[in-house]
């Protein structure tokens, strides 16, 4: 009888909690990413508000300039879903104290921005990015206390 072979651990392996980088872990990442780098850009390069950065001229393509407001869906929407890509199960985010953590970051994040909206509604001009949403300020907060029920399902 021969012996059986001993597990191979590779590099980001952990043999009890799993594998901690994965294709979707490294997926997630990019899109969020992607999507935070995506508003910034739009934010800071595309339509400079000279109120809040003093930028010269507005630059880069122009039809991210055309697209408004779009810019933002997209880029809080690539976020929201590598989000909820996370918590699949064969993720770091997805098992364990991965899912709490996710969960209770978005549940908080999402408050928060809600509450941050409210407290400056009267005038957000000074907020970066909240001062270009306006009422859609609830929208993006409630959007991340949704991608935190996404976490909660994954919850034992």
């Amino acid at each position: 009888m021969s012996k059986p072979k001993a597990r191979q651990t590779e590099l980001f392996d952990d043999p009890v909690r799993g594998p901690i980088l994965t294709v979707r872990s490294v997926i997630a990442l990019l899109l969020f990413v992607l999507g935070v780098a995506w508003i910034v850009y739009y934010y800071l390069a595309v339509r400079p508000d000279p109120t809040v950065f003093p930028i010269a001229e507005p630059g880069g393509p122009a039809f991210l300039g055309d697209l408004g407001k779009w810019n933002y869906v997209i880029g809080f929407g690539l976020a929201m879903v590598a989000l909820a890509i996370s918590a699949h199960p064969s993720t770091p985010l997805g098992r364990g104290r991965g899912v709490v953590v996710g969960m209770l970051a978005c549940f908080l994040i999402g408050l928060l921005w809600i509450c941050t909206f409210y407290v400056f509604s009267d005038d957000t001009s000074n907020i970066p990015v909240f001062n270009d949403l306006g009422q859609y300020n609830l929208v993006v907060g409630i959007a991340l206390m949704a991608v935190g029920f996404t976490f909660a399902t994954r919850w034992e």
